[in-house]
Protein backbone atom coordinates (compact mmCIF):
# COMPACT_ATOMS: atom_id res chain seq x y z
CA UNK A 1 0.00 0.00 0.00
CA UNK A 2 1.32 3.58 -0.57
CA UNK A 3 2.06 6.19 2.15
CA UNK A 4 -0.05 8.36 0.30
CA UNK A 5 -2.84 6.00 0.87
CA UNK A 6 -2.46 5.57 4.60
CA UNK A 7 -1.82 9.30 5.29
CA UNK A 8 -5.77 9.77 3.43
CA UNK A 9 -6.65 6.73 5.27
CA UNK A 10 -5.82 7.68 9.16
CA UNK A 11 -6.43 11.93 8.15
CA UNK A 12 -2.63 12.84 8.49
CA UNK A 13 -1.40 14.70 5.94
CA UNK A 14 2.29 14.91 4.38
CA UNK A 15 3.78 17.53 6.73
CA UNK A 16 2.92 16.08 9.79
CA UNK A 17 4.21 12.55 9.09
CA UNK A 18 7.35 13.82 7.81
CA UNK A 19 7.77 16.47 11.17
CA UNK A 20 6.86 12.84 12.98
CA UNK A 21 9.67 11.25 11.32
CA UNK A 22 11.64 13.94 12.04
CA UNK A 23 10.99 14.24 15.71
CA UNK A 24 10.69 10.67 15.59
CA UNK A 25 14.15 9.93 13.76
CA UNK A 26 13.26 6.65 12.78
CA UNK A 27 13.04 5.16 15.68
CA UNK A 28 11.34 1.28 15.96
CA UNK A 29 8.36 0.49 18.26
CA UNK A 30 10.62 -1.03 20.94
CA UNK A 31 13.00 2.06 21.57
CA UNK A 32 9.71 4.24 21.31
CA UNK A 33 8.56 2.43 24.53
CA UNK A 34 11.73 3.27 26.18
CA UNK A 35 11.19 6.81 25.89
CA UNK A 36 7.68 6.90 27.11
CA UNK A 37 8.66 4.61 29.97
CA UNK A 38 11.88 6.95 30.87
CA UNK A 39 9.69 10.16 30.26
CA UNK A 40 7.44 8.29 32.75
CA UNK A 41 9.49 7.67 35.22
CA UNK A 42 11.24 10.90 34.69
CA UNK A 43 7.67 12.70 35.13
CA UNK A 44 7.77 10.41 38.66
CA UNK A 45 10.80 11.40 40.08
CA UNK A 46 10.65 15.28 39.35
CA UNK A 47 8.46 15.87 42.43
CA UNK A 48 10.50 14.18 44.58
CA UNK A 49 13.63 15.63 44.01
CA UNK A 50 12.55 19.29 44.24
CA UNK A 51 11.04 18.21 47.63
CA UNK A 52 14.68 17.06 48.19
CA UNK A 53 15.68 20.07 47.27
CA UNK A 54 13.50 22.35 49.10
CA UNK A 55 14.67 20.31 52.45
CA UNK A 56 18.04 20.70 51.46
CA UNK A 57 17.82 24.46 51.20
CA UNK A 58 15.80 24.69 54.43
CA UNK A 59 18.63 22.77 56.06
CA UNK A 60 21.25 24.49 54.80
CA UNK A 61 19.23 28.01 55.50
CA UNK A 62 19.51 26.85 59.83
CA UNK A 63 22.86 25.40 59.47
CA UNK A 64 24.24 28.87 58.03
CA UNK A 65 22.56 31.19 60.47
CA UNK A 66 24.88 33.20 62.74
CA UNK A 67 23.37 32.86 66.21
Amino acid sequence: MPVADLWRKHGISRSTFYLWLQKDGGAGISERQQRTALAQEHARRQPMYADLARQNAAIQDVLNRKR
